[in-house]
């Protein structure tokens, strides 16, 4: 590949994600959550909703935990995001960063949110086996031909899945590009993730009730250095403290 071509892609991936346009002109509420670099294993998550077309911030912001390892750019509505910093691999124990679709909550009870909402059962299970056809889906074991080796159980025995968001990371799902990303509820000492983003359960069931889906929502999630071309309008890095 010329030189001049890679530059020229160079500047159209740029351009992707330096811009607030190149968000969903649908999209009128946010979870934005940042961290302190690539390698930080917490942050804080703030909530914010568009009125009359300026962004503004909503309640406190929420301390939450991150994959082990940090962050890696995600494959998310623009799909795989290049820029500086690692990339998302499955088992990388890294939390995606890019933009994400929220396509659905998740528990094990009934609910009554007003986004849509899938009831977990002991027979669900999310797929990260990269071989299998089922990959970074959640299934039914007893209706889906188990053609993999390793999956998560829904209905999580220390109830981390009691209630959560599942992040539509790697959509396309591309083997071995990560999969089963989640907002979910955190350990209680609060240790971090394998690669989800984690937080109190009253805070979690509150993001979950504020989210419409009328407002069409979506995850932005990233370190402070690289979240700023990611971002809307004129949200201030500092008042995503």
């Amino acid at each position: 590949m010329s030189r001049l071509k890679i530059l020229a892609m160079s500047v159209v991936i740029f351009t992707n994600i330096t811009t607030g346009a190149s968000l969903p002109k649908r999209t009128s509420q946010l979870l934005i959550v940042t961290s302190e670099n690539w390698h930080a294993d917490h942050g804080r998550l703030s909530r914010w909703q568009k009125e009359a077309g300026q962004w503004h911030r909503v309640g406190r912001s929420i301390p939450v935990v991150l994959g082990r390892n940090g962050m890696a750019w995600g494959r998310g509505i623009g799909g795989k995001i290049e820029g500086k910093g690692p990339i998302k691999r499955e088992g990388d124990k890294r939390s995606p960063a890019g933009i994400f679709e929220l396509p659905f909550l998740f528990g094990e009870g009934e609910a009554d949110f007003r986004y849509p909402y899938r009831r977990m059962t002991r027979f669900s299970r999310c797929v990260d086996d990269p071989r299998s056809r089922a990959y970074n889906r959640i299934v039914d074991r007893r209706k889906v031909p188990a053609d993999y080796r390793s999956a998560e159980k829904m209905k999580f025995p220390s109830g981390l899945y009691r209630y959560g968001i599942f992040v539509a990371h790697n959509p396309g799902r591309i083997p071995g590009a990560g999969s089963c990303i989640f907002l979910h509820i955190r350990k209680p000492d609060g240790a971090p993730t394998v690669g989800c983003t984690a937080m109190k359960q009253k805070d979690l069931v509150q993001v979950m009730r504020w989210l419409d889906p009328r407002r069409h929502p979506l995850l932005i999630q990233a370190p402070r250095t690289a979240i700023p071309p990611l971002l809307p309008g004129k949200i201030p890095l500092t008042k995503l403290r």
